[in-house]
């Protein structure tokens, strides 16, 4: 009696131990979950140069995180920081007017009375929707001046983050297989059950990271260079939007490149906006179903609609770092309820194993 006390008196006090250490640790969530994410992606190629220089592992660590930095974290930060520039411009150009924006809406209302029947139809007032859209450009101007010191703040913050990923990245890339081993010994639910579920957590990031983020990338870049190509504004800002809106399967860069040939159309430039639209059908939407089968897998890929959900969910309740994060614990829910139906479970629905 007293051995069994004991025993759940340390099994509370660890949950409670655990609890805070988890709780210590949750400032630093996301760069703890992107330093595991890249660290999986990056592994074969770690094991690679391990294998050729097996007495040097903290130089093939260190070479790893260079050329993962090189590949991904510097393109990332050129691209952001433009992005950034672009959409302060566009919105400047928009307050001081040098882009009309309500000429812009009108043009397109003339073209295509049929938009105009619709949304009337469904009880929208047009001219309403017009003045919601141009307060919200003056107040995102606003919004902006406003809050440069935050948004300083917030970059101090983000490299503050940023040097923390790239620092525990080389420690998981290191001694990943060993705290793997010792997270399968610690975990009380069967070694079977552990391989099963860290090799799902494994497999669904990679096909997350390497291949949605790959097909979003390479779509927003396609109809970057398409509204360069073009003459068409802020192709990079359009094209980060697009590669942004291209993780949801269910909406696309179409809603960006659309609306743009139909713009073009409203304002007489018939062949750009024929080329936009061919270029848009032909090359960017079949883009996904080329490339995905490739980079994800078929047996890797979660239905549709559960992407869509998990990632919008995801995107609320972890910001931009849910695109990924939805979809995995979305896979891992999954995993765990077949790993139940198939072990405790029998088809005719009673129960099997206890």
């Amino acid at each position: 009696m007293h051995e069994k006390l004991e025993r759940r008196s340390f099994i509370l006090s660890l949950l409670l131990v655990t609890l805070a250490f988890v709780l210590l640790l949750k400032p630093f969530f996301t760069p703890i979950f992107w330093a595991c994410a890249i660290a999986l992606i990056f592994f074969p190629v770690y094991r690679y140069l391990l294998k050729h220089f097996p007495k040097w592992p903290n130089l093939m660590a260190l070479l790893t995180l260079l050329l993962c930095t090189v590949l991904v974290v510097i393109p990332v930060l050129l691209v952001a920081s433009s992005f950034v520039n672009e959409m302060v411009t566009l919105v400047q150009k928009a307050q001081t007017g040098q882009i009309d924006l309500s000429r812009q809406i009108e043009q397109v209302r003339s073209a295509f009375p049929g938009i105009n029947a619709l949304i009337e139809r469904i009880g929208i007032d047009f001219d309403e929707l017009k003045q919601r859209l141009l307060g919200g450009v003056m107040s995102a101007g606003s919004f902006l001046a406003k809050n440069a010191l935050a948004v300083g703040q917030n970059t101090l913050n983000f490299f503050l983050m940023l040097g923390l990923m790239i620092y525990l990245t080389f420690f998981l890339l290191r001694d990943g297989e060993k705290l793997v081993d010792l997270l399968i010994r610690a975990m009380p639910l069967g070694d079977e059950r552990e391989h099963l579920l860290l090799a799902k957590f494994a497999e669904v990031t990679r096909a997350t990271i390497k291949g949605n983020l790959v097909v979003a990338v390479t779509q927003g870049t396609l109809g970057g260079l398409i509204f360069w190509a073009l003459g068409l504004p802020a192709p990079l800002l359009w094209g980060v939007m697009m590669t942004l809106l291209s993780l949801l399967p269910a909406v696309g860069a179409a809603i960006i490149w659309f609306p743009a040939a139909l713009y073009l159309y409203a304002t007489g430039e018939i062949v750009k906006a024929s080329i936009l639209m061919v270029f848009g059908v032909v090359v960017i939407s079949l883009v996904d179903n080329i490339l995905r089968p490739i980079l994800v897998g078929r047996d890797t890929k979660l239905p549709d609609y559960l992407v869509l959900f998990s990632t919008v969910g995801g995107l609320f309740m972890f910001g931009i770092s849910g695109f990924a994060i939805g979809p995995l614990l979305a896979a891992l829910f999954i995993a765990f309820w077949e790993i139940f139906m198939r072990e405790f479970v029998s088809p005719s629905g009673s129960h099997g194993k206890q």
